[in-house]
């Protein structure tokens, strides 16, 4: 496996929250679940385990987040399966995904956001399905 590719983190928020999010602002995070997408050029299990630390410098979107809720599984996907944004894409075509937060983590691209809310648990099969489907 190389040290690059895409990745799920499926985060649980355990209570209604406004967190704010560097300069993108401040947002009203409801209880339940996220699936945030994302991507490594290199350093892809570097990046996980900052992502799962408590200590760290605020950098990304996601970052805030993180310092509120809990990430409870990451999915990774092989390079060459999908884009991040292809991925995410099918992360918002699960049953019961929601729009969030926009542009959170999606500054460098076209999507409105890469952080999907679901008020229930999304079928963890429905993203282990993803990594077989190409973009």
């Amino acid at each position: 496996m190389t040290d690059k590719g895409i990745y799920n983190l499926l985060i649980k928020l355990s209570s209604n929250k406004y967190i704010r999010i560097g300069k993108l602002g401040t947002f009203l995070f409801k209880k339940g679940y996220y699936v945030y997408t994302g991507s490594a050029r290199r350093g892809l299990m570097a990046r996980i385990r900052r992502h799962k630390r408590m200590e760290k410098t605020l950098h990304w979107h996601i970052d805030y987040l993180l310092k509120e809720a809990t990430i409870f599984d990451v999915r990774v996907y092989p390079e060459g399966c999908l884009t991040e944004c292809g991925l995410n894409k099918r992360v918002f075509e699960i049953k019961g995904a929601q729009l969030s937060t926009p542009g959170f983590g999606s500054s460098d691209c076209k999507c409105k956001s890469h952080l999907a809310y679901f008020r229930e648990l999304p079928g963890i099969e429905s993203l282990a399905a993803l990594s077989s489907r190409s973009s």
